[in-house]
């Protein structure tokens, strides 16, 4: 048996199971109807800061002249960018106090239905799911024709949303390489073609400011914005920091993130680290003081500063993982590292590093040639544009 056809499985065997509580509930959404006429139904998690909860708001902010209903269904942690939802059209119904319980699994149960019959009562309606496990428990329930979308930006649920993939019409990647990763899952499971041809890919949006010339000033500013998680491996970026600063080169380098304990003290001495920096202007103000932006990463999608930093003209060095490539040509529009022990990623780090210092005109040619890629792939109408026909 296939992890596909056991995942199927598993999906009957609790569809039956639950079948009582999601009928009480259906009889319970048809007597208590909503009061405002939906056609799109966005199921998110929450409202928290985080690069795929701002996707899902910009996605709120390209359809809100149709009306969207909002269902969120995890207990939010500070809901800082709930007011990027709260738009005029839009409904929010938060239902994480009944829904997000385990010891009340059933009135969850009970919910599917409820959302199912408002649902069902609509002409054309769209359901969409951005990174929120509710949205696959809500559309076994729906209505046939009922438009069925989703969103991935991380493979962590692939294995549970296996099951689910008969009752989506439509599977959007944020990165080509999510979306490869999900192919050679259907690989796996021997699927036919029918189920590759709903698999499509979008990247991301982000505001794109008017280009700044970069200038041939020195020192190199050099910024690393991230966690201080293992998989960004920063103590390699210190050692990049603290071999240039021993051969006296040209170059500061700068942190933001919670990374001090990371930082050795000899290296910290001769460096800025800022913390955590939660205000976006102020954020915003050090990607654009910056030149390079540096990221020594053991696997990487495609996170939001490589784009910020872009959309500023400025040069990206990365190590050459996953999705990364995918974005950024070497020497055309940033620089990749190629080398995968640590020794040699700190090695060529540097070496790449001291060209860009003797070569200004090749970091203007780089940053000339990001800020180009970001227009044509980032921008707002992109993205308008691929979403407005997905949902309309």
């Amino acid at each position: 048996m296939s992890k596909y056809q056991a995942a199927v499985r598993k999906k009957q065997r609790e569809l039956v199971l639950m079948y009582p509580f999601v009928l009480l509930g259906k009889i319970a959404g048809h007597l208590f109807r909503l009061k405002t006429r939906h056609r799109h139904f966005l199921f998110f998690p929450s409202a928290d800061i985080g690069g795929s909860i701002k996707v899902n708001a910009d996605i709120t902010a390209c359809i809100a002249n149709e009306k969207p209903l909002i269902i969120f269904s995890k207990k939010p942690r500070n809901n800082k960018f709930l007011p990027l939802f709260q738009q005029e059209g839009v409904r929010i119904i938060d239902l994480h106090k009944y829904i997000d319980n385990k010891l009340y699994h059933f009135v969850n149960f009970f919910f599917r239905g409820v959302l199912a019959s408002w649902i069902n009562r609509a002409e054309h309606p769209v359901v969409f799911g951005g990174e929120s496990l509710f949205f696959y428990k809500i559309i076994p329930h729906v209505k046939k024709g009922t438009k069925r979308i989703e969103l991935c930006h991380l493979n962590t649920w692939f294995p549970f949303s296996l099951g689910f993939i008969d009752d989506m019409d439509q599977r959007i990647f944020s990165t080509p390489k999510i979306k490869r990763d999900v192919e050679r899952q259907y690989t796996a499971s021997r699927l036919p073609q029918t189920y590759y041809d709903r698999l499509l890919f979008i990247d991301n949006k982000i505001d794109i400011p008017a280009l700044q010339p970069m200038n041939d000033r020195l020192p190199l500013q050099v910024l690393f914005v991230g966690r201080g998680a293992p998989q960004k491996r920063v103590h390699l970026i210190a050692a990049i920091a603290k071999e240039l600063h021993r051969k006296g080169a040209a170059v500061h380098f700068s942190f933001v993130g919670d990374v001090e304990a990371i930082i050795p003290p000899e290296v910290a001495a001769c460096c800025t680290l800022h913390g955590q920096i939660t205000d976006a202007a102020a954020l915003h103000r050090e990607y654009q003081q910056a030149d390079v932006l540096i990221l020594t990463s053991a696997y990487e999608g495609l996170p939001l500063v490589v784009m910020d930093m872009m959309a500023r003209g400025k040069v990206v060095l990365s190590t050459n993982v996953d999705g990364i490539p995918d974005y950024i040509t070497d020497k055309e529009n940033g620089l990749l590292i190629t080398e995968t022990t640590e020794p040699g990623i700190v090695k060529q780090g540097v070496q790449l590093l001291e060209w860009l210092i003797r070569h200004p005109e090749e970091r203007r040619r780089i940053g000339d040639n990001a800020y180009t890629y970001t227009q044509s792939h980032f921008s707002k109408e992109v993205f308008d544009k691929a979403y407005r026909q997905l949902l309309l």
